[in-house]
């Protein structure tokens, strides 16, 4: 099963992670804005990871003070798109 996912991050400096999945498995990812080294590098990594994977590597990653960062995004993206299953 296919799913595109285009969530609106909230408290960083990326505007937007869109996320292509098939069969539970990562094939594509990218961000809008952001800081580009940092969003390119976490999309390459996340390709061929499980979404549950994903999940549990990323979620709850800060970046300096904030209380969230574009890895923690794409994780709670990741999460809303199970929910919605």
């Amino acid at each position: 099963m296919k799913k595109h996912i285009e969530y609106n991050t909230k408290g960083t400096c990326s505007r937007k992670v869109i996320i292509d999945v098939e069969d539970g498995v990562i094939v594509d990812c990218s961000f809008v804005a952001g800081c580009p080294g940092n969003t390119m590098g976490v999309a390459t990594l996340v390709k061929g990871m499980t979404v549950t994977e994903a999940i549990e590597r990323l979620k709850g990653i800060r970046c300096g003070a904030k209380s969230t960062s574009c890895p923690d995004q794409l994780a709670r993206a990741l999460e809303e798109s199970l929910v919605k299953n």
